[in-house]
């Protein structure tokens, strides 16, 4: 257990990093994620308040999408990146980064004015992730209330009896499901959860979610993105909708599209494993620095994301890194180092 955000969570339980891993991958895995903050913005203006505030274009959204999009900065960096879920036509679900959700809340806050309302409704919710192939059929085995595509939610789901939100979303790369709830409901959830998926699920920890998502090349603030990387340079350019009127940091990114630094994928071909900020050289030349790295359990080998210069950031290019004054290795490919279509693909849901 260490804290995080003000919170007490775990980095693995019994069986381990590796094994959670490959469980999400083959079978099924369950994360305790109520660290995540949650707002929720209501009134007349708050489509306009969104349209305005964050880069993704939320006009042609209907009641039960979900759509990823990005907070900027005036000077176009990222302060966060978060998930807008429309539950109503005058009322949306956020959901943000733990770490920033003070940030954030005072952050739109003071740009909402009267337009809309804000409630940061953080402490009204618990968050369970059900993650992995095997996910759609032991939820299906409690509840009838299973979105069928991709970023879709139902707002008035349930899940052996408990009321919750079921949403299609996750940060693994794998078919899977966030559950909202009341936090006095979620130990109760939890457990039937797991008693649902007996011999093909397994209670996963902070270790294999970080693992999962680097995998899957899913970028995470702090080390992809951040007040002074543009989405363009993460590589996020699909969340940002430049043909808007206007939102905040527009500006900024105008012209900016084809950036001089992008993230690229790094597969480490010497010894060792190249983690977050290391110095990227390419012919004896400074070309970037890593983000996030670590050996990947199901792919079986070390991998980094990296903000690399653009003249190098083509697949095949060969570049060493300076861990702790060792020259790795690595050459860099494309992202996503895993994907899994079938993930984003609509689904029967058998009940």
């Amino acid at each position: 257990m260490v804290p995080f955000a003000g919170y007490l969570l775990p980095v693995q339980y019994g069986g381990g990093v590796i094994a959670e891993h490959k469980a999400v991958r083959e079978r099924a895995g369950l994360f305790d994620v109520s660290h995540m903050g949650e707002f929720i913005i209501t009134g007349p203006g708050s489509l306009g308040a969104l349209q305005r505030l964050f880069t993704n274009d939320f006009t042609g959204m209907t009641v039960g999408r979900v759509r990823y999009t990005l907070m900027c900065n005036e000077s176009g960096g990222v302060i966060d990146d978060l998930v807008v879920c429309k539950m109503a036509e005058d009322r949306y679900f956020l959901v943000v980064n733990a770490a920033n959700r003070e940030k954030d809340a005072a952050w739109i806050r003071a740009r909402l004015g009267g337009e809309a309302d804000f409630e940061d409704a953080s402490d009204s919710f618990a968050q369970i992730a059900l993650q992995g192939p095997a996910s759609l059929e032991i939820l299906s085995s409690l509840s009838d209330t299973v979105p069928r595509k991709y970023y879709t939610l139902i707002e008035k789901g349930s899940a052996g009896g408990i009321p919750c939100i079921v949403s299609r979303t996750g940060y693994t790369g794998e078919l899977g499901y966030e559950l909202y709830c009341a936090p006095a409901e979620a130990p109760a959830l939890w457990e039937r959860l797991l008693d649902a998926g007996k011999g093909n699920l397994v209670p996963c920890g902070l270790g294999a979610r970080d693992t999962l998502r680097l995998e899957a090349a899913m970028p995470l603030y702090g080390h992809e993105m951040d007040e002074t990387v543009n989405p363009f340079e993460a590589g996020l350019g699909f969340a940002v909708k430049m043909a808007k009127d206007d939102f905040t940091g527009k500006a900024a990114l105008t012209g900016k599209e084809n950036p001089s630094r992008i993230r690229v994928g790094l597969r480490v071909t010497g010894r060792g494993i190249i983690r977050e900020q290391a110095d990227l050289y390419c012919g004896g030349k400074k070309a970037g620095k890593s983000s996030s790295g670590t050996f990947c359990p199901f792919l079986k080998e070390a991998l980094t994301m990296a903000l690399l210069d653009a003249e190098f950031a083509r697949p095949g290019v060969r570049v060493e890194a300076d861990v702790r004054g060792k020259m790795v290795a690595a050459e860099v490919c494309a992202l996503p180092f895993y994907r899994n279509d079938s993930a984003v693909k609509p689904t029967e849901v058998r009940i």
